[in-house]
């Protein structure tokens, strides 16, 4: 009706105008018709030109995504049709004239119980179903999807059918898929409709251990049944650490749970120390799942060698870790306990792959439990799950393979100043809308949860003072609380693990040491779409952080932008983000470091590779290219103009004037102590046109005498041309040069070549 109102409206003002030129002709002479008089007697015609235009292709894009089954990329060239805006709307709620829903369609309306387990069913009752039916004092809930068969019931659970679903009048419902378990997002509300105040989130493939929900869960926080003791907690010692993997502190060093960012799965040693705090606001409790975890599906398909299912187990014993303000850990739609300060927590994020929504909505949910004061605790062992011999394909959780690391860092730097809760949450919801962590469905969706929430009364909890934005105290000696987790069998691309892998960790802890305070800076020349999260998967498990920068800016991945012929002029920006680093390690992607190598080097002194003959040379000026005399003239501008100590320097080892330094720089380090320099040196460059080849060499000069340099690189194996003979890597080099790097495929190859310095790396791919 809109669009015909506007056409209406449009054709209206031609008719007009050409009536009222109709009769201009009459009066006076005929003008000579130029362009922008035939545009505004026709622009009619046009714009319904253009109309039909954009009909006809939209018709056919969509029968093209209907014939697809559905193919999103069907819908591209509809969607580049379309205008988004930038800023989604933001929803305008009265909070106070919701009206309050009561259950008048259910045989369940006069129902009550606190404690729910809320579980989705595709298919008949499972075994697992059916003994959790007989847990004593929980109510079981289930919610049906498409998938699910119309005769469905079982004895002493509650089912809701799609048919029942849609007649409770939650607003969430018309934003819901069919065939999805975020359906169980209308269950959470039904569960508080009736009385809870506890749901436990599960799935119908898990046995609760002994049957007992309350043998390592708080099922209860105050009064009586609370165990009101004192809880093991991650330290906030180090305040760059945002995510941590709970899988080590059970026992599992080697396995990582879904939603845990890739870069961040090398980070395999246990806690130095952790801190303690008191309990009773473990408002979300995360379980472990024995037998399949909760793993993703690069963790899933890089494990198997048979058809047998998984059978990991954890340290039942170990004691529940708590999480501090300002970091984070995977939560699940598995295993989790739900206390009623964090149901508006509950929401299931509509707009992102079912693989990642559980996932999202824990981050998101984190950080608003800081809001109120409240924390996660990771429980051991509740559950057994029984591996299927199936998982999702990798393109589920694409969602969560390239935004969990960001939205993480977002949401730990986000604030409102919002005074009421479900104002910040909505607030957080349209922030992340904006960023892209999901679509405007998902900002509308919380508008609709949290208007479902309070008319089935629930009261929202107070806000709290953010200790994020409090001085953290400092841990003394009396607060540091020692844990060491065992080490448990594991698997290792299929290979069951049934020793221990002391050496290999060790080493591994030693390297993580001697390297943990030194950046990484990668130059990725190939495609950085297939190659930077196996660059920072390979390398983060050693360095304090792999940066990563490209010809072209990538945010999605986290690669910066630099220019490839002028890359150290990005690097002063990158010293100073990381002011307390010990020093920082350049590297190009067509340059393999084997950093196991690299340990007896003198961190204090500067690394290049300038007794390498292919790599640094001294070109003569006479008789090449302008362009060597050009650049030569620009070096001695730049010397010209450097402060003394690091004039002399550069004069004292060159004295041939007629020649220029040239050094291919594939990999060079610089210390902390050289930082101040190496800045002072890009500023004198400014805007002069120095290549990267040619910079590099004359501030490694100035800075300090090649003899005093490490000699760490002299023995790397260099050749100029690429080669296909893996026989040309060598483990006892400290790094090879040239090796191409452009798929996952090409990584797969490198990393068994690398597994003889670093076996573990076996367990990454």
């Amino acid at each position: 009706m809109l669009v015909q109102d506007r056409v209406f409206s449009s054709s209206d003002g031609p008719k007009s105008l050409n009536h009222q030129s109709r009769n201009k002709f009459r009066l006076f002479p005929p003008k000579k018709l130029d362009f922008s008089t035939w545009l505004s007697e026709n622009i009619f015609r046009i714009g319904m030109i253009i109309l039909v235009i954009t009909t006809v292709a939209a018709v056919f894009c969509l029968r093209n995504y209907y014939t697809t089954g559905g193919d999103a990329a069907a819908l591209l060239c509809l969607q580049s049709t379309q205008s988004h805006s930038i800023h989604p709307k933001f929803p305008q709620i009265n909070w106070n004239s919701i009206p309050r829903v009561v259950d008048k369609v259910t045989p369940f309306s006069s129902f009550r119980s606190e404690k729910w387990i809320v579980v989705s069913v595709s298919e008949y009752p499972s075994e697992s179903l059916k003994k959790m039916a007989k847990i004593k004092g929980w109510q079981v809930l289930a919610i049906g999807n498409s998938r699910t068969p119309e005769d469905w019931k079982l004895k002493g659970v509650i089912y809701l059918s799609l048919d029942m679903q849609a007649q409770l009048g939650f607003r969430v419902v018309d934003y819901l898929p069919f065939d999805s378990y975020v359906r169980k997002t209308v269950g959470y509300l039904f569960a508080i409709q009736h009385g809870a105040q506890k749901i436990y989130d599960i799935d119908d493939r898990g046995d609760v251990i002994d049957n007992d929900i309350g043998k390592h869960f708080d099922v209860e926080l105050v009064g009586e049944g609370s165990r009101q003791e004192v809880i093991l907690q991650y330290s906030h010692d180090n305040p760059n650490r945002t995510v941590v993997n709970p899988y080590i502190h059970f026992g599992q060093r080697s396995v990582w749970p879904r939603g845990l960012p890739l870069e961040n799965v090398g980070d395999i040693e246990h806690e130095p120390f952790y801190t303690e705090v008191f309990g009773g606001k473990q408002f979300i409790q995360q379980g472990i799942s024995n037998g399949l975890p909760d793993v993703d599906s690069v963790f899933y398909f890089t494990r198997k060698s048979t058809l047998e299912g998984f059978d990991i187990r954890f340290d039942q014993h170990a004691s529940k870790v708590a999480l501090p303000q300002g970091t984070m850990v995977p939560v699940n739609s598995f295993n989790t306990i739900f206390h009623s300060s964090a149901f508006w927590g509950l929401m299931l994020p509509v707009s992102v792959s079912s693989m990642a929504s559980d996932v999202l909505r824990g981050y998101w949910a984190q950080r608003l439990l800081w809001e109120v004061g409240g924390y996660v605790v990771v429980y051991p062992p509740t559950v057994h799950r029984y591996d299927k011999i199936e998982a999702y394909p990798f393109s589920e959780e694409k969602d969560l393979h390239v935004n969990v690391g960001r939205l993480i860092k977002f949401l730990v730097a986000w604030r409102s100043s919002n005074h009421r809760l479900f104002e910040k949450i909505l607030e957080l919801s349209y922030v992340m809308a904006e960023e892209g962590f999901w679509t405007e469905k998902d900002l509308k969706f919380t508008a609709a949860w949290l208007q479902d929430l309070l008319s089935v009364g629930y009261q929202q909890p107070r806000l709290m003072s953010l200790e994020l934005d409090r001085p953290r105290a400092n841990i003394g000696d009396g607060d540091r609380k020692e844990f060491v987790p065992q080490n448990l069998p594991s698997v290792h691309l299929g290979v069951e693990e049934t020793g221990m892998v002391n050496y290999e960790i060790g080493n591994l802890i030693t390297w993580r040491k001697n390297f943990g305070n030194v950046v990484l800076i990668i130059f990725c020349y190939g495609p950085v779409e297939r190659t930077a999260l196996e660059w920072r998967l390979l390398y983060g498990r050693i360095f304090k952080t792999v940066i990563i920068l490209s010809v072209e800016k990538n945010v999605d991945l986290a690669v910066e932008q630099g220019d490839a012929d002028h890359v150290y002029k990005n690097l002063p920006k990158l010293f100073d983000r990381y002011s307390s680093a010990d020093g920082f390690l350049f590297l190009q992607d067509n340059t393999i470091l084997n950093y196991w190598n690299l340990l007896q080097a003198d961190k204090t002194k500067l690394w290049i590779t300038n007794k390498v003959s292919k790599s640094w040379t001294s070109v003569p000026i006479a008789g090449n290219s302008d362009w060597f005399a050009k650049q030569a003239d620009l070096v001695r501008k730049v010397v010209a103009t450097m402060p003394a100590h690091l004039q002399v320097s550069h004069k004292e080892t060159v004295k041939d004037h007629q020649s220029l330094v040239i050094c291919n720089s594939e990999v060079f380090y610089v210390p902390r102590r050289f930082v101040s320099d190496f800045i002072d040196l890009v500023s004198l460059v400014g805007n002069l046109d120095i290549h990267h080849k040619v910079a590099v060499p004359m501030f490694f000069l100035a800075m300090d005498s090649p003899q005093n340099y490490d000699s760490v690189f002299d023995s790397m194996r260099y050749k100029q041309k690429p080669q296909s003979n893996s026989t040309f890597y060598s483990p006892e080099a400290p790094a090879v040069h040239p090796w191409n790097v452009s798929s996952e495929q090409d990584f797969i190859k490198l990393i068994r070549l690398m597994a003889a310095g670093d076996p573990l790396l076996m367990e990454l791919f």
